[in-house]
């Protein structure tokens, strides 16, 4: 691959990774789970991709985001915010928010718009992106971060791009039926190792995978244990309290698209300084490791776990259903200098042909209704 060659200290911390995901290899029989892998290399403490000091987010890092690309996103989220939590409680609860932007966004319209919110919370692993979010955010008194769930909540919960960033346990169709990719060692290089599927891993492809006997010798894919793992921890933390409702923002399919012919070779992709690529051992600890999501597997795990499933549409209904179009023309379309480069941020967020049908919200959520501008979008029957 021609990648960008990464600085003497970058490497050094990515060898040093690689000594510890090899260890960790060793000590576990000359093999480990590619879920696991993939955890080391985004989570490891100080050395992993979330957990280490290299830029991540916007121009300068390795991809960008909607809150970076239009404040407009999160003026509009601050708006669907207000409906959730004129229900619940004036509470907003973020999971990873990375420079921090969507809650800059959202408690800047906030307070321009009049509404209220008496705590913004923040779950944030890295501890480099939490600085970033401190000094962003010092304005904002009503900021905290949470170390993980809290017991209860009730309020707006927003994610943006957090499920995809959960690890994966790759699987791959044998002639003798359902193996897990596994990684090992080989010539000193990180390989994958087949392993008949565990009795766990057997059961979440007999759940998430339609028609899994079906499909060919040689399939590659992925079950999302870790993120409906998630999926229920929200649930219990919304169900705990007297009303909320969560909002995510990822891209992926339901079930019924998601494992088809066409994605043979499954989803996992990675993103180094901009460039995309599936070359899942390169560089750990500096380069993103994602998979699509499987949004019926979500909506399946929230359900079974309490919640009520409010929701389901792309990125371009959601945005254009909860007034972003409104939102932009507060600016005059004849102030052209000034509308232009807004009118082009909103449009990459809600074009087909950009974000707009790529990414899929998911809306989940207890003793809360969504308004009905954006009901009439709704594709949760397609989960």
């Amino acid at each position: 691959m021609s990648l960008p060659v990464p600085d003497s200290d970058a490497l050094a911390a990515s060898h040093a990774l690689q000594h510890q995901i090899a260890a960790e290899i060793a000590r576990n029989d000359g093999a480990i789970p590619f879920a696991r892998f993939m955890e080391l290399a985004l989570y490891a403490p100080d050395l992993g991709y979330y957990s280490g000091g290299a830029a991540k987010l916007g121009k300068d890092g390795d991809f960008t985001t909607a809150p970076e690309i239009s404040p407009l996103f999160g003026a509009t989220l601050a708006h669907v915010a207000a409906a959730i939590m004129a229900q619940t409680a004036p509470r907003i609860l973020e999971f990873g928010a990375g420079t921090g932007k969507l809650a800059c966004d959202i408690l800047t319209e906030a307070a321009s718009a009049g509404i209220h919110i008496d705590q913004y919370a923040i779950v944030e692993l890295s501890g480099e992106l939490r600085a970033r979010q401190e000094l962003a955010l010092a304005a904002f008194p009503q900021v905290v971060w949470f170390d993980g769930f809290p017991d209860s909540f009730e309020g707006a919960v927003f994610g943006n791009e957090v499920l995809d960033a959960m690890p994966v346990n790759l699987i791959s169709k044998t002639p003798a039926g359902w193996c897990e990719l596994d990684v090992s060692i080989a010539d000193g290089q990180f390989v994958f190792v087949e392993r008949p599927a565990g009795a766990d891993v057997a059961a979440q492809i007999a759940a998430q995978v339609p028609e899994a006997d079906a499909l060919p010798v040689g399939y590659v894919s992925e079950i999302h244990g870790v993120a409906c793992g998630f999926m229920r921890s929200l649930a219990r933390m919304l169900t705990n309290g007297k009303g909320g409702a969560a909002v995510l923002f990822d891209y992926g399919f339901p079930a019924h698209e998601y494992y088809l012919d066409l994605r043979a070779t499954g989803t996992l992709m990675c993103h180094y300084r901009h460039h995309a690529h599936a070359e899942p051992f390169y560089l750990p600890g500096l380069q993103d490791i994602t998979a699509h999501v499987d949004f019926t597997a979500m909506a399946v795990a929230a359900q079974n776990a309490g919640l009520d499933v409010l929701a389901y549409m792309n990125q371009a209904s959601f945005l254009l259903g909860s007034g972003i179009g409104d939102l932009l023309l507060r600016t005059d379309p004849e102030q052209v200098k000034t509308y232009l480069p807004q009118a082009s941020a909103v449009q990459k967020l809600v074009s087909p042909a950009e974000m707009g049908e790529l990414f899929k919200v998911l809306a989940v959520g207890h003793r809360v209704a969504l308004p009905e501008a954006l009901l009439s979008s709704d594709r949760s029957h397609r989960l």
